[in-house]
């Protein structure tokens, strides 16, 4: 009654502390970046695993907060337990018979004991104070836990004191070994029916997550948790045969090995909640890192299911080698010290550590080329940044073979292959495969090149392998071309041995016209000059000119004429539409111009027969002679 008004008081601080929590973390999931929208299942069990984890790692350090409000509540507990032990030993020095008193220290020792370990699960349990439980465990269960647990610890401190009595008091020890044989069969039978009594919260608390049911291994499993009971009650049984058969050291060793075997996974299962608690907050990008780097929170959300398999690998071998040396096993002797398990532990390690490096450093290496793309892109440099999109594809195979292989040689060397032959074997057939295929490996090469060198882009106007067209599409291996007439070329690198790129800086207008020689050709370059200085002047197609026309002279003058050159610069990809508005004004100039072109000039055989004068092709043919014998149209009429 004396200790009602304490323990009340631990629990409303307990209660204070839990409200406390539940509002600090109500604030931070709302002030949490929301999650994006999963694309597919790998997405969604990734996310579901993260949640999960938080939500165990949350719940273990609800737990651990509550060890100080338990251990206070396990101290007021044990108060009328340290002061009946003193009135136990007072009365003890009190009794003047020796044999009362060992008595009375016998029973004070088996209460005190037997209070001390009711008391331990009780803090755990805490029937009437679920603030300061320190399990997962309904009030219902919490209570028939407890109340179990003191009626097995009371019939186990009445063996104890049977058999400590019947020493004392010199009874028969065949008569004392029954009796507390049929005591213990009682206890091992009340251990059923606990068992039988706790079967469904149990199975409930063993099953899987429901995530994780669909899968017929963990569907089995589920399956089988549901029967826990029948091999505990067969351990149960077991466990008093060995009593009862007196074999030596055999009931301790159980149970030592049982206690030992639930602390380990007590252990390990709070060291799995904490590592994946770890895990996740290392895996969890901050909002400034997001910005600077985006996808960095997607790349780490892929990794995050293979990292959280390989922890839980590790956390369950070295769960088996501890219960293994907990069983009496030497494992950690073997591992540590043998010759096949300091290897075993090595190749572990190593194969371990050259995953994590090489996926390391193809992220840095994806990371470094996305960056670049972007800088590109931020920068207006979009024909090199679809270049190097172009060329990303080939960097990142080559890269992943590079890493691919280094890993494997290294796993297998680590397993204690002899990688010698097999990298022979390798070479051999490499360069088999590469002299078989000469044309396919040019096709790379070359292209890979003219990626690199930007010799071209989609949309150019090019002429490779002799076809003239646009390009649509670049690959590693082909060029795609679109000629005028609206066919599809599909050319290998390997054919195209020169390009010439109409689209890229400038392109030079060659005018070229022949003159009668007795043209002044400065007067038809001026005139030339002076259209093209129109055409700079109009609004369409002045900004697509460069430079003034420039008079380059005459390349040749003979009976055909005067051969005058002059060129101008265009804009990339625009030197047709120019020239052709050039030549059609050019052609109406020249007319009101009146320049002089040089006649051609040939000798028709056909046209030249008989006594007629020679006929020549650039000659005009002469008028007809008047017919003297058709008659007057004037006379007709008269």
């Amino acid at each position: 009654i004396l200790l009602r008004r304490p323990l009340r008081a631990v629990t409303g601080r307990a209660i204070e502390a839990e409200r406390r929590l539940n509002h600090r973390e109500a604030q931070e999931e709302a002030q949490a970046r929301p999650e994006p929208v999963p694309q597919d299942e790998t997405q969604q069990e990734t996310q579901d695993t993260r949640r999960q984890d938080d939500r165990k790692q949350h719940e273990t350090l609800r737990i651990l907060r509550r060890v100080p409000f338990s251990l206070l509540h396990l101290l007021i507990k044990l108060l009328p337990v340290a002061l009946f032990l003193g009135i136990g030993y007072a009365g003890a020095a009190i009794v003047g018979d020796e044999q009362a008193e060992l008595v009375t220290l016998m029973v004070t020792n088996a209460y005190v004991a037997a209070r001390m370990i009711c008391l331990l699960v009780e803090m755990v349990m805490v029937p009437k104070s679920p603030t300061i439980r320190l399990c997962r465990a309904s009030d219902r269960t919490a209570r028939i836990v407890t109340r179990w647990w003191n009626l097995l610890v009371a019939v186990g401190s009445i063996v104890v004191c049977l058999s400590s009595l019947g020493v004392l008091f010199h009874m028969p020890p065949r008569g004392t070994q029954a009796l507390i044989r049929a005591i213990v069969l009682i206890e091992h039978i009340l251990i059923a029916v606990f068992i039988w009594r706790i079967r469904m919260p149990v199975a409930n608390a063993l099953q899987p997550p429901s995530r994780l049911r669909k899968r017929t291994f963990w569907s089995i499993l589920a399956h089988m948790a549901r029967f826990w009971w029948l091999p505990a009650m067969v351990f149960d049984l077991a466990l008093w045969l060995v009593w009862a058969t007196q074999l030596r050291g055999g009931y301790s060793w159980i149970w030592r090995t049982t206690l030992m075997t639930v602390l380990v996974i007590l252990l390990s299962r709070v060291a799995a909640v904490l590592a994946f608690g770890a895990q996740n907050r290392l895996f969890h990008i901050s909002d400034e890192t997001e910005i600077r780097y985006p996808g960095l929170q997607a790349r780490a959300d892929y990794y995050y299911p293979f990292a959280r398999r390989v922890l839980s690998s590790l956390l369950v071998f070295v769960t088996i080698v501890v219960l293994m040396q907990a069983w009496g096993i030497p494992s950690v002797a073997f591992f540590l010290h043998g010759t096949l398990g300091t290897q075993i532990l090595a190749a572990i390690l190593s194969i371990l550590i050259a995953i994590t490096v090489a996926a390391l450093v193809w992220e840095s290496a994806n990371a470094a080329l996305q960056r670049q793309v972007r800088r590109y892109e931020d920068t207006e440099q979009l024909s090199r940044a679809v270049r190097l999109r172009t060329v990303l594809p080939i960097i990142r195979t080559v890269l992943l073979t590079v890493i691919i292989i280094i890993v494997a040689v290294t796993t297998l060397s680590q397993i204690g292959l002899n990688v010698t032959p097999l990298l022979t074997g390798a070479g051999i057939l490499g360069a088999a495969i590469a002299f078989g295929s000469q044309s396919l490996v040019k096709d790379f090469i070359t292209g890979f090149f003219m990626l690199v060198e930007n010799a071209m882009q989609v949309g150019d106007w090019v002429t490779a392998g002799g076809v003239s067209g646009t390009v649509e599409h670049l690959s590693i291996r082909t060029l795609r071309l679109r000629t005028t007439s609206g066919d599809v070329h599909i050319i290998p690198f390997s054919s195209v041995t020169s390009v010439a790129n109409t689209s890229r800086d400038f392109n030079v207008v060659i005018v070229t016209f022949m003159l009668d020689l007795g043209e002044d050709p400065d007067r038809v370059a001026a005139i030339l000059a002076d259209q093209v200085a129109e055409l700079r002047a109009d609004e369409a197609f002045g900004p697509m000119i460069l430079t003034d026309f420039t008079f380059l002279g005459l390349d040749s003058a003979d009976g055909n004429g005067a051969k005058l050159i002059g060129s101008f610069r265009t804009t990339a990809g625009n030197k047709w539409k120019v020239s052709r508005e050039y030549n059609r004004r050019l052609g109406l100039r020249m007319v009101r111009e009146k320049v002089k072109f040089p006649m051609p000039t040939a000798v028709s055989l056909l046209s030249n027969f008989g006594g007629s004068p020679l006929r020549v092709e650039g000659d005009r043919p002469a008028a007809p002679p008047a017919n003297t014998n058709a008659p007057d149209p004037d006379k007709t009429h008269e």
